[in-house]
């Protein structure tokens, strides 16, 4: 057990029966009245996100959980296939478990897949992800790096804002924590 005051994002814990991953914690002290901290979690059962108010005082339960290292193998509809790197064991995962994890995936990337008591809970995954230009509009030959972007579609259906500059067919460097555009590789 924590208290509420040492939550951090990226931290999964048990509230209410179900497992959290937090995405932000805010520390609050309005006037004269106790402090609480406001945390936005996300339900690794069903995806939602939610925001609780602890006071300071709080403790929660901090949940402990296994890490293996999985490669994706193909997806077939709404499940997706992993296999151990160590043990060559598979495992599929449901879209569901995934949640927006599935925008990154590409087949041979090497993701974190998180286990509590035995059952996969959340995947982890790189912290970028070289993904293709499938569909955009034509580049600008004398285009280069400024404050103007484009949408671009890429290989794995997330579209993007990315610079005039980027084709259809380039690759591509995104930041899988925030979805954005880092660079042309």
């Amino acid at each position: 057990m924590i208290y509420a005051t040492q939550l951090r994002p990226g931290m999964i814990i048990r509230f209410n029966g179900e497992l959290y991953s937090i995405f932000s914690v805010y520390h609050r002290t309005p006037g004269n009245k106790r402090g609480f901290v406001q945390a936005k979690m996300r339900n690794l059962r069903n995806q939602t996100m939610i925001e609780h108010k602890f006071a300071s005082e709080d403790r929660v339960e901090r949940a402990t959980l296994e890490q293996h290292d999985f490669e994706f193998l193909y997806a077939d509809g709404d499940t997706y296939y992993f296999m151990n790197s160590e043990t060559f064991e598979q495992i599929h995962l449901d879209k569901s478990v995934l949640g927006d994890a599935i925008q990154y995936l590409v087949p041979q990337l090497q993701v974190t897949v998180l286990f509590h008591e035995g059952e996969p809970v959340s995947v982890e995954l790189p912290p970028t992800v070289d993904l293709t230009v499938v569909e955009t509009e034509p580049g600008l030959r004398s285009a280069t790096a400024s404050s103007v972007t484009k949408p671009a579609r890429l290989e794995t259906g997330l579209v993007i804002q990315v610079p005039p500059f980027v084709n259809q067919g380039d690759k591509v460097r995104v930041n899988t924590a925030e979805g954005t555009y880092q660079e042309r590789v």
